[in-house]
């Protein structure tokens, strides 16, 4: 009898010991975070960690209980998170060159993972730090970026395509051509790409080049394509896309489909397309920068991203489709039959990955953008009306001409 309620008592204790263990881990939501982790491991070290990632590109408290992910980290781990924006892949690059940056964790596009790798500017990640890397997806690992998978861990992937006010733009007009970013129907309603690694490759897959094209007299091409657009071309945006198009300030923009989701969401009347002639699928990943503080708080950060439950929330909430496969068999079903944010792979076909371009390819790029913004803009109804008031304004001196002649004759 002795003996059964030792059993018994070891088997009560043994599971509370478990039921503790879960409960110390458990989020509050439906998915526990993962209890093989010492998550407590720098709550008594009094961390901050630097966080560098894109705007409007994280899951956030916004007052309908949604998941904060950085809060969540900062209560789980003790760990502070000093969070801020960029704009595009060259505002990061700019302030990663120059050294003064102190960023523990940047969330670059796969190319210019891909430059910062070659110039020695991030660190070798410690995997053991992440075991959540095993959950991601087999077709995001190894990329082309990242072959040896020794500085990245994928955070979003998605697609480029147009963004229109269904309302704005006429039925008869082809929106799945990148064509109609030209049509002079919409001048003063367009909105374009303000970085100019997008802004070319939309021009160049127009043109029938390659997004990847190192050809001097394709950029050439692209580029004063780019300068006949600006006088159509409303404004050059990146996150001022969502005040612009929600408020149906513009009609049509080429941007990113997890951030058409979002606008789609706000505003019944837009609707996104990826163009006939291929586009972008790119994927951003979770890096650590050379010389980081704070690296293995910051991998801890990285596995917490992709912990099943944090990736899943993220995703739904910015709209952008996730690489950890645990966390995307959890989505809804109608988020995952969801064609912007999953597309069929056949649909895919025509889509190119950014690649990192030659220093030499990358420095005409930059010189025909600032070429391009600087450029003084004119509306395409100004040469007209310049041609009349130059003829008007010919014909009043010489009408003067005349009649001081006359005048002089007259008084002779």
């Amino acid at each position: 009898m002795n003996k059964i309620l030792f059993r018994l008592i070891s088997l009560l204790f043994i599971a509370a010991i478990l039921s503790l263990s879960v409960f110390a881990y458990d989020s509050g939501w439906d998915i526990p975070y993962s209890d093989d982790v010492d998550w407590k491991k720098y709550s008594e070290e009094n961390i901050t960690i630097n966080v560098y990632n894109w705007g409007e590109y994280i899951s956030v408290d916004a007052g309908d209980d949604c998941f904060d992910v950085n809060a969540e980290f900062e209560e789980l781990t003790g760990i502070k998170v000093n969070y801020s924006n960029f704009a595009s892949n060259e505002e990061l690059y700019a302030k990663l060159k120059s050294g003064g940056s102190t960023y523990d964790i940047i969330i670059p596009s796969d190319y210019m993972v891909s430059r910062l790798i070659k110039e020695n500017l991030l660190e070798k990640l410690d995997y053991s730090n992440i075991p959540n890397f095993s959950k991601i997806m087999e077709r995001y690992k190894n990329p082309e970026y990242d072959p040896t998978n020794e500085y990245s861990v994928p955070y979003m992937w998605g697609r480029i395509g147009i963004i229109y006010n269904k309302t704005m733009v006429d039925e008869e007009d082809n929106v799945h051509s990148w064509e109609i970013l030209w049509n002079e129907k919409y001048a003063n309603n367009i909105l374009m790409f303000s970085n100019s690694r997008d802004a070319f490759a939309i021009t160049c897959a127009r043109l029938g080049y390659s997004m990847n094209t190192t050809d001097e007299n394709e950029l050439r091409a692209a580029a004063q394509a780019l300068k006949e657009q600006k006088l159509l071309v409303q404004a050059y945006v990146m996150d001022e896309i969502y005040d612009k198009m929600g408020g149906g300030e513009a009609a049509l923009a080429p941007y990113y489909a997890g951030d058409a989701i979002v606008m789609m969401e706000d505003n019944p009347d837009l609707e996104f397309v990826v163009p006939d002639e291929g586009t972008n699928l790119f994927v951003d990943a979770m890096c650590v920068p050379k010389g980081a503080r704070n690296k293995a708080a910051a991998e801890m950060y990285i596995n917490f991203v992709t912990e099943t439950l944090v990736a899943r929330e993220n995703s739904i909430y910015i709209g952008y489709s996730v690489p950890q496969q645990d966390a995307f068999d959890a989505l809804p079903e109608e988020i995952r039959n969801d064609e912007i944010r999953y597309p069929n792979l056949e649909d895919t076909l025509k889509d190119e990955i950014y690649i990192a371009l030659p220093e030499t390819t990358t420095k005409l790029i930059d010189s025909l953008w600032t070429s391009i913004l600087s450029d003084v803009k004119s509306s395409p109804w100004m040469t007209p009306v310049m041609l009349i008031l130059v003829i008007g304004l010919t014909i009043i001196i010489n009408v003067r001409r005349e009649i001081r002649k006359k005048n002089k004759i007259e008084n002779q």
